[in-house]
């Protein structure tokens, strides 16, 4: 091979290798709204979660504390959301029940985004429906106090249209935060019970 080609493949190479490094590292610090299910992020800091101040749907004022002492699944969506909301809660209480005794004391927390429409006692009424699980905690607040959540947590939102149609854009990412109210891992709505259980399940065994 004549060397100006040797050298063009050789810088080719190299360029390659620049862009995968980048890659990776993108892949490794992008928000967790786009991690791949079961990829732990966790690494002493609180890149996902902290702080916030908002209503279960009692009507009890809560806080990030409620996620101590305990494993839980945080979801943010909308109590009208036509489709993903529901598959959502769904798949996560098939989840719950293929952990069998490790689900027992998993938490499953639904966050609005509509806080406009979703006051507390409309969480309950919603929660409290036929095929969903049983003790989802419902969470609301001020519209500012929603966003400061969402923004702890990376989880993207936007209202489209006006009047009383107008609908909610969300993130889908299902969050799993450890006893310690620190994040561990993404869980993907796709993934199915099966796999998420999985995903649980060795998060659970790295404590």
């Amino acid at each position: 091979m004549p060397r100006r080609s040797i050298l063009l493949f050789a810088g080719a190479c190299a360029v390659i290798a620049v862009a995968l490094i980048a890659v990776t590292l993108v892949v490794l610090n992008r928000p967790a709204a786009g991690l791949q299910a079961g990829e732990v992020v966790s690494t002493g800091q609180a890149d996902v979660g902290g702080p916030f101040q908002l209503v279960d749907h009692e009507g009890r004022p809560v806080d990030q504390t409620m996620l101590e002492g305990r494993w839980s699944l945080v979801f943010f969506g909308f109590t009208y959301c036509p489709d993903f909301c529901p598959t959502t809660l769904q798949a996560l209480d098939a989840t719950k029940r293929r952990l069998g005794d490790k689900g027992e004391d998993l938490q499953i927390v639904f966050v609005s985004v509509d806080p406009e429409r979703d006051t507390p006692q409309a969480l309950k009424d919603y929660l409290s429906t036929d095929g969903f699980p049983e003790g989802v905690v419902g969470l609301t607040g001020t519209p500012a106090q929603v966003k400061a959540a969402a923004d702890a947590y990376r989880a993207y939102f936007q209202k489209v249209g006006e009047g009383e149609d107008y609908t909610m854009n969300h993130s889908l990412t299902v969050y799993l935060m450890g006893p310690d109210g620190k994040f561990r891992t993404a869980v993907a709505e796709e993934l199915g019970p099966e796999r998420s259980a999985e995903v649980i399940e060795r998060a659970m065994a790295r404590g």
